[in-house]
């Protein structure tokens, strides 16, 4: 089985990036062959400084070796490193009707929070489905927000399909973790930088905690119970407490006489504690980046013979070859 997924190098890893793709990732390395690519092109469409998206890049190949991937079970590679990606995006061009991009969620969304409006913006679908076609993937995990530009590779798998020749393209399947699909932010939303309401991956005690003390709740006093249903600060500690202390935050918040600066406290402590690791990996890689760069030269190489491979077979069923 051959498994794909790809992470934005736009800033700094959240939690949200952690559990709804790095952690899948990490697990399905041991059940597949596994391709994972920083998407610096697709930073492009909301970063335009240069400097910024290179110290963004080297970034993300320390924090996807840090969080777990192992370079001798998975191909990690950078996305700009593979041209014919782009190839296999024009041929997809040729068959993506106009209406199944007017329809993506992504693209008004993000038009809707005031971000210009761009092409590559607009075309977004049809470069992310050629990043999982071009290396014949057949299992994609992704976060929830994601279900539909997966949906939307497979729709134009089968075009290409339709039209030149059952197998020309491998149409693959979406693995979504439904208990981690949606990491809320700090206000409730979609954790998201585009909305600045995540908390960083990395970073300092005393900034993660002022992050973690900003989680919106409401004005309830310390003595009064609260409610738990919708609770933000509970659906982010499940993500790192064990199930005994999820339960008894609950109970806390029931029975009153605890305040959400102290249930927030909590949060920072199992959110501390349970990336203890990946803060100890990312030093120690900090201080070899010439072994992070020649991981990701050397799974270019690999990821180039296999794209290669699917665009050779590709041209010649559309008559380029």
């Amino acid at each position: 089985m051959r498994i794909l997924t790809g992470i934005q190098p736009s800033g700094k890893l959240h939690i949200g990036n952690y559990f709804g793709a790095m952690q899948p990732a990490v697990e399905l390395q041991d059940k597949g062959e596994a391709f994972y690519f920083i998407a610096d092109y697709h930073a492009m469409t909301s970063m335009s400084n240069a400097d910024t998206l290179r110290s963004n890049i080297q970034d993300l190949a320390i924090d996807l070796l840090a969080c777990g991937l192992d370079p001798d079970k998975a191909t990690i590679f950078r996305q700009s490193d593979i041209p014919e990606v782009n190839e296999l995006a024009w041929i997809l061009s040729t068959v993506c009707p106009m209406g199944l991009l007017e329809r993506a969620h992504s693209y008004k969304d993000k038009v809707a929070k005031g971000i210009s409006p761009n092409h590559a913006l607009f075309a977004y679908p049809t470069l992310m489905a050629a990043d999982i076609l071009l290396y014949d993937a057949e299992l994609v995990p992704v976060g929830k927000d994601q279900k539909q530009h997966l949906e939307m590779t497979r729709d134009l798998a089968g075009k290409i399909n339709d039209r030149f020749g059952e197998g020309t393209l491998t149409i693959p399947e979406a693995q979504i973790a439904d208990h981690t699909a949606v990491v809320p932010g700090l206000d409730g939303q979609k954790m998201s930088k585009s909305y600045n309401n995540t908390i960083p991956l990395d970073g300092g005690k005393k900034a993660i905690r002022k992050s973690i003390m900003r989680i919106v709740t409401d004005s309830t006093p310390v003595e009064e119970p609260k409610s738990t249903a919708n609770s933000t600060v509970i659906a982010l500690y499940k993500l790192f407490a064990d199930e005994a202390a999820v339960q008894q935050m609950i109970t806390d918040h029931e029975a009153g006489g605890f305040g959400y600066g102290d249930f927030k406290q909590r949060v920072f402590d199992s959110y501390w504690e349970f990336f203890a690791p990946v803060r100890d990996k990312r030093a120690e890689l900090e201080n070899n980046l010439d072994y992070v760069n020649e991981v990701i030269t050397n799974g270019a190489q690999k990821a180039r013979a296999e794209s290669t491979k699917v665009l050779d077979r590709v041209r010649a069923a559309v008559g380029l070859r």
